[in-house]
């Protein structure tokens, strides 16, 4: 197994079809729900169809996308972590979620603070972005913790949830 990236308790790889059945727990977990919104992900078809269409695809028309979070020791997966290349956005922006048994421990801010540096260093990418609902207050500490500064208040294309914008 061939990872992007490691800090001292995680490792950051590819998501491949075969991790369908954690899409499934992440993307349903109550945080995900909460914060970033139902993609309707419930059976291992749609989820690899997610993976298929979302991250999979990233890496090969960006050369990187979201990953799977795992821990070093025992390989367990944990979340996600990565940056993303949206289309109406003017910079690549980071992405993380992780299953509620693996927040508060520290593992968001490594990862985070990792996929950052990676996207300087590696993918020469200056500025990262980053968006967020404004009642996730853990997800902004954490943004701010990472470097990331808030812009403005901002909505996607087609949607009128208004979402906080930051940026590095």
């Amino acid at each position: 197994m061939k990872y992007i990236l490691e800090t001292e308790r995680l490792a950051l790889r590819e998501f491949t079809t075969s991790d369908a059945e954690f899409i499934i727990q992440l993307l349903n977990s109550p945080g995900w729900l909460e914060f970033i919104g139902d993609r309707n992900v419930r059976s291992d078809e749609e989820a690899v169809n997610y993976l298929l269409n979302g991250p999979i695809k990233s890496y090969a028309e960006n050369g990187f996308g979201l990953s799977m979070v795992e821990t070093r020791g025992d390989k367990i997966p944990i979340g996600m972590c990565g940056i993303i290349k949206r289309g109406h956005m003017e910079h690549p922006d980071i992405g993380f979620a992780f299953l509620p048994g693996f927040t508060g421990k520290g593992f968001a801010y490594e990862i985070a603070k990792a996929t950052m540096d990676y996207a300087k260093d590696v993918l020469n990418i200056p500025t990262v972005l980053a968006v967020t609902v404004p009642s996730n207050e853990r997800s902004i500490k954490l943004l701010e913790k990472i470097g990331l500064t808030y812009k403005k208040s901002m909505t996607f294309p087609d949607d009128t949830e208004e979402l906080m914008l930051f940026s590095n």
